[in-house]
C-alpha cells in the first residue's frame, strides 16, 4: 500500500517533534507500506521569515518572497529524511521541483497545473521514503519556485495522493480529527468517523480550520481518500472524508461552523437602477475581495438596501472600493462586531424542518439573525459576534449531535 503523510507546522515544531513523525514514518515502512511524507515548516519558521523580509520592505518582490518562503519546508523535509537515514531506513528529501511538481506563474498563490512523477515512482521502486518539501512547486512557464498560499502543504499532499494513485493521504496536525463543532466551544463536541467530501468543504470555507479547503475540493476531483488525524496521538483513528456515497447513513447536520472573520457591508437608499449591482461587485472582484453573503431588499420609495460580507483582513479594500459608490447610496457603514455561524449536513438534501430548527433555536436564547444564506447542505446565519458561542452551544444541542 502507498500511503502519502503530510504533517503540519505544530507536528514538526521541534527537533523532538521531528523525531516523533520520523516514528510515525518508520511505523507504517515496518509494515510494508511505501511512504511519501508531505511536511510544513516547522511552527512559527514562515512568520520569521516574513518578518525578515518586512524588515527590509514593506511590499517585498513576490517572487523574491516565493523563494525565501519555500526554504522553510526544505528545511523539515532535510532535517526529517536526516533522521531517518540515522536510524537505518533509505529516505531522501525532496524539493517541489524534484517532486515534479509545476504550478501556473501566480507568485505566493500559484496553483498546481501537472506532477511529473517519474522520478518519485523509481525511487520509491528503489525501495527509499520520500520526504517532499510541501507549500511549493516551480512555474511551468519559467521554472522559478512558486508557493501555493497558507495551508498549502496539505494541497501539495492530496495532489501528490492524486497523482501517484496513493490508497490513502493522511493529513497528521495537533488534532485527531474532523469535530461537530470546535471543542474549545462545545466540550460536548463528537468526532466524526466519516465525512462527505462536499460537507468537508463547506465546513473549511466556513471557518473550520482543520484542513484547506483547496486540498478538500482536489481530493474531491481526484477521489483520494483522506483522513484527518494527529501526531501526538497516531494510535487514535482518525477521520476519513470520502465520496458521500460511501457514507452508509449520511445524518441530517454533520457539524456546526463560527466564523468570526467577517465584515457586514451595509449600503442604504441605493439608487434603484439596472447595473448597480453590477457595477459595485464588478469593482469588488477586480480588487481581489471574496464577497460572501449577499441580501438586496427593494423599500417603496424606488431604492434598495444592499447588505453583503467580507472577510476581515479585506476591510480596507473594500472601504477604498466602495468610495466610489458613494454617491449612488445614502449610507454606507460597516460592522465587525458580527460572525457567521452556520449548520452543515448532506441530510438536509432529503429531511424537512432543518431551517425551523435551527431559526427556533436562535430564537430561544433572543438571538436577532441579520442575513440567511442557504444551499442544499448548508444554513449560514450572520449574527451579532457576542452571541458567537452561545449561537453554536444551542445549534449543537438542537441537532443532538453529542449523541
Amino acid at each position: 500500500m502507498l500511503k502519502v503523510l503530510k504533517f503540519g507546522g505544530t507536528s514538526v515544531g521541534t527537533l523532538e517533534r521531528i523525531q516523533n513523525v520520523s516514528q510515525i514514518i518508520k511505523k507504517f515502512r515496518d509494515q510494508g507500506h511505501d511512504i511519501v511524507a508531505v511536511v510544513s515548516a516547522m511552527s512559527g519558521e514562515t512568520n520569521k521569515l516574513i518578518e525578515y523580509a518586512n524588515n527590509y520592505s514593506k511590499t517585498p518582490d513576490e517572487r523574491e518572497m516565493d523563494m525565501l518562503l519555500s526554504s522553510g519546508e526544505r528545511v523539515t523535509s532535510a532535517l526529517l529524511s536526516i533522521t531517518l537515514n540515522e536510524q537505518g531506513y533509505p529516505t531522501t528529501s525532496m524539493s517541489g521541483r524534484e517532486a515534479g511538481i509545476r504550478t501556473t506563474d501566480e507568485h505566493t498563490y500559484a496553483r498546481i497545473e501537472d506532477i511529473e512523477t517519474k522520478h518519485m515512482q523509481k525511487t520509491i521502486k528503489d525501495g527509499k521514503i520520500i520526504i517532499v518539501a510541501g507549500f511549493q512547486g516551480v512555474s511551468a512557464e519559467n521554472g522559478r519556485v512558486t508557493t501555493l498560499g497558507r495551508g498549502g502543504s496539505d494541497l501539495t499532499a492530496v495532489a501528490l495522493a492524486g497523482a501517484l494513485e496513493a490508497d490513502v493521504c493522511e493529513i497528521y496536525t495537533d488534532v485527531d480529527g474532523i469535530y461537530t463543532t470546535d471543542p474549545r466551544i462545545e466540550p460536548k463536541a463528537k468526532k466524526l468517523d466519516k465525512i462527505s467530501y462536499d460537507e468537508m468543504l463547506e465546513l473549511a470555507s466556513l471557518g473550520a480550520k482543520v484542513l484547506q479547503n483547496r486540498s478538500v475540493e482536489m481530493a474531491k476531483k481526484l477521489n483520494v481518500n483522506l483522513v484527518s488525524r494527529s501526531s501526538f496521538t497516531p494510535e487514535v483513528e482518525g477521520t476519513l472524508i470520502t465520496k458521500e456515497e460511501n457514507i452508509m447513513e449520511a445524518p441530517v447536520v454533520s457539524g456546526i461552523a463560527l466564523d468570526k472573520n467577517q465584515i457586514r457591508v451595509g449600503m442604504y437608499g441605493v439608487v434603484d437602477k439596472p447595473g448597480i449591482a453590477s457595477s459595485i461587485f464588478t469593482a469588488l472582484a477586480d480588487a481581489n475581495i471574496n464577497v460572501d453573503m449577499i441580501v438586496q431588499t427593494r423599500g417603496l420609495d424606488n431604492t434598495t438596501n444592499l447588505d453583503f460580507t467580507v472577510p476581515t483582513t479585506d476591510l480596507e479594500k473594500t472601504k477604498n472600493v466602495m468610495v466610489a459608490f458613494e454617491a449612488d447610496s445614502d449610507k454606507i457603514d460597516y460592522n465587525d462586531s458580527i460572525c457567521k455561524v452556520s449548520i452543515v449536513g448532506v441530510g438536509m438534501k432529503s429531511h424537512t424542518g432543518v431551517a425551523s430548527k435551527a431559526f427556533t433555536a436562535m430564537a430561544k436564547d433572543n438571538i436577532n439573525i441579520n442575513i440567511i444564506s442557504t444551499s442544499e447542505i448548508k444554513i449560514s446565519m450572520i449574527i451579532d459576534e457576542k452571541y458567537a458561542e452561545l449561537a453554536v452551544r444551542s445549534l449543537h444541542d438542537a441537532y443532538q449531535l453529542d449523541l
